[in-house]
């Protein structure tokens, strides 16, 4: 590999990224314990070009402009069926241009203003690349805190603000052996059958980025109550609540397809739970013996 060309092997995808101008690793220093050497045994997922003289194309069909929690996206669909994406930050700045194939296979982009921006940008424009390219390989980037109890994982998703890593971290203090694989984008990938999860580079406001992975025990959303209970969800139910955790195009069918594929067979595979729950210690030993079980 060239100087400037970086390789890492993230929920055992090989992503690489190759920056034009300058070793652009500084900007990226959640991916360090994911970096490899080179590596033949698979093919590349997604292969990313940073290229600051790349310029915005003006011959897409813009599809909508969402809300990301930390700032907005403008998306535009390409004549050929690529995507092109403007990333902005909370203050409305463009962070970054980038543009994609179909697939998400290929993808190019360019970053602005300071290095505070460049790396928000290039981190969003990896973790969208990667959300979509993995719909077409049977895995899924799942916004949820992740824990780690005797080789099993345990993913907690819910509303932004209701208490997904405050409900993980009573795990951790009551609970013995447990500890945080990820606290906001795990990957749930199947390998021979099983379902795994895996530590990613992206983990919100917690600085946990840990490269290793744990089977698949179970699934759980998390509501707020005034007192503790949980149930297993009915398929519907946990259909679409996979669905809501995790990232999609609703108008690309392709990916759209490949998300739901792989949502019914974790469903088909896994328990999943609904948590009411107060947070508290009983919350966390209540979940812990219904669902470890």
């Amino acid at each position: 590999m060239g100087e400037n060309t970086n390789l890492f092997k993230i929920a055992d995808f090989l992503v690489r990224v190759t920056f034009n101008d300058t070793d652009g690793m500084a900007l990226l220093p959640s991916f360090r314990a994911f970096r490899c050497e080179e590596d033949n045994s698979g093919e590349v997922l997604i292969d990313v070009t940073v290229d600051n003289g790349l310029k915005p194309r003006r011959d897409g069909q813009k599809i909508r402009n969402f809300d990301t929690g930390n700032g907005h996206t403008l998306v535009h669909k390409l004549p050929e069926g690529g995507y092109q994406f403007i990333i902005r930050d909370t203050l409305e700045r463009d962070c970054c241009l980038l543009q994609t194939d179909s697939r998400f296979k290929v993808c190019r982009c360019a970053l602005n203003g300071t290095r505070d921006m460049r790396s928000f940008g290039l981190n969003d424009a990896l973790l969208l690349s990667f959300a979509f390219a993995t719909a077409f390989h049977g895995a899924l980037l799942i916004h949820a805190s992740c824990v780690v109890k005797d080789g099993w994982g345990y993913p907690f998703t819910a509303k932004s603000g209701t208490g997904k890593s405050t409900h993980t971290s009573l795990w951790m203090k009551h609970i013995e052996n447990v500890e945080l694989l990820n606290d906001d984008n795990p990957v749930i990938r199947f390998i021979d059958g099983e379902a795994f999860i895996y530590g990613s580079p992206w983990s919100g406001k917690t600085p946990c980025y840990r490269n290793r992975k744990a089977r698949l025990r179970a699934v759980t959303k998390i509501e707020r109550a005034t007192k503790n209970s949980i149930e297993k969800s009915k398929p519907i139910n946990a259909f679409g609540m996979m669905l809501t955790a995790c990232s999609s195009m609703k108008w690309d069918n392709e990916i759209y397809g490949g998300v739901c594929d792989t949502a019914t067979r974790i469903i088909e595979t896994t328990p999943i739970y609904t948590l009411h729950c107060l947070p508290d210690e009983q919350a966390a030993i209540l979940c812990h013996k219904t669902i470890a079980r």
